[in-house]
């Protein structure tokens, strides 16, 4: 089978090297022309995707897999296309269709009858069937469930452990008719691997979900449900901390039954997916206040942090504040979202004169983000806002100024820091 995947980027070249390994052949189409130019050379255009680098280069040496600008060429010589461009939502949480609509228009010219079309990109329910099926029809001149199928089957992986993920989770499909779900089903079982352990918490494979609207839904309401679990953790974290209760005990003890199964409250929920896809989703359903008021609770998180910081040193106006990572999350290099600019922006509203380190990044790095970094500057203060692993064995006697210690995401040894103040969200 020849496969077009369109956009090559943390999501979309794992899954094209993924085709590939299967024995097909697979033309990654991305507008960005340095990394084409480095996929064709079988090297990875950014780092931190568990086997990418040995998986990309086994495919383009075999002359499974290559890359272009040219969309529309490269659906014109595939029988399936699969579409992983990024959709941004904006602070209201409107979401921009740009990118998205200029690939569709490019995928149109380029659509030959018989092809499948899958959208794997997050979408707000009924976008599949009300915008790219008319989209795609009236730059090709074919008709969506006729001349070509149509399916949404939303991405389910993480960056940094795509592939293990791949096997791991069910492949949720979703047509705009039985035909098309059909090809999509018949698709996603010959390129895919799965895990058929008897163990997994449900059977694996390629689940129809009836219709592209179940499909969308299905990741909205996934990632949406995380983002409220998190909020509800968060709001138990703060009553702990006036109650002088240890939250974590708490969850721990609540999660001790099959029926709660409480997350972990944080400094921040940040990333390309629990910020962006319930906003996505409020947008389809303006009623939704409890996923409203949950997005509304985690954007908090930072400025909170700030509080703790400033109830435990005093005044921070002059105060130089080290803040601990600047990714997202721990061992990811990748901003979208993170929490490291409200805690930033809330320190400075305060007085502040805030610095950020990131193990993951060099000062340039950090500067290019907005970011000033610390180099080697005076501080007695700190936050820990992502949790890198060698955060674990950071040290008091590595910042020997601080006096207080806000642990955004309980990463840090309390055995370290003895003589500092320690404060971590939820007592």
């Amino acid at each position: 089978m020849n496969i077009c995947v369109v956009a090559l980027g943390k999501i979309g070249l794992p899954l094209a090297v993924q085709f590939a390994a299967k024995g097909h052949k697979v033309i990654g189409a991305d507008v960005n022309e340095k990394v084409v130019e480095l996929v064709n050379a079988g090297t990875e255009p950014f780092p931190g995707e568990h086997d990418l680098d040995v998986k990309l280069k086994q495919a383009v040496d075999a002359g499974l897999l290559s890359a272009t600008t040219d969309t529309a060429a490269a659906v014109a010589q595939s029988e399936a296309v699969v579409v992983v461009v990024p959709l941004f939502v904006d602070a209201e949480g409107t979401p921009d269709f740009g990118w998205m609509d200029s690939a569709t228009k490019a995928i149109a010219k380029g659509l030959k009858p018989g092809t499948l079309v899958s959208y794997e990109t997050t979408l707000p329910v009924g976008t599949t069937r009300t915008r790219w099926a008319p989209m795609l029809q009236e730059g090709s001149g074919l008709v969506a469930g006729e001349d070509f199928h149509l399916v949404f089957s939303p991405e389910r992986v993480l960056t940094g452990r795509v592939f293990a993920d791949l096997r791991r989770y069910p492949k949720l499909v979703g047509g705009i008719d039985e035909a098309s779900a059909k090809h999509g089903v018949e698709f996603y079982e010959q390129v895919l691997d799965f895990d058929e352990r008897a163990d997994l918490p449900q059977p694996n494979g390629v689940w129809d979900l009836g219709t592209a609207e179940a499909s969308e839904l299905a990741k909205l309401a996934e990632t949406t449900y995380r983002d409220v679990n998190i909020g509800l953790a968060n709001q138990f974290a703060r009553f702990a901390d006036k109650n002088d209760i240890d939250v974590k005990k708490v969850i721990e003890a609540c999660n001790s039954q099959p029926y709660s199964h409480i997350h972990q409250p944080g400094i921040a929920v940040g990333g390309h997916c629990i910020p962006i896809y319930p906003r996505m989703y409020l947008w389809n359903d303006p009623e939704a206040t409890v996923v409203r008021s949950a997005r509304e609770a985690n954007a908090a998180m930072p400025e909170y942090a700030v509080d703790l910081l400033a109830a435990a040193y005093g005044d921070l106006k002059d105060v130089q504040v080290l803040v601990l990572g600047a990714a997202y999350r721990g061992g990811v290099k990748e901003t979208a979202f993170s929490g490291v600019f409200p805690t930033v922006e809330a320190l400075k509203a305060r007085g502040a004169v805030p610095f950020v380190s990131d193990p993951m990044y060099t000062d340039e790095e950090l500067a290019a983000h907005g970011l000033t970094p610390h180099r080697g500057e005076t501080v007695t203060a700190a936050i820990l806002q992502a949790d890198h692993a060698e955060y674990r064995e950071l040290a008091a006697s590595d910042l020997p100024d601080v006096t207080v210690l806000v642990d955004g995401r309980r990463t840090t040894d309390p055995a370290r820091w003895e003589g500092v103040r320690r404060v971590v969200i939820g007592g």
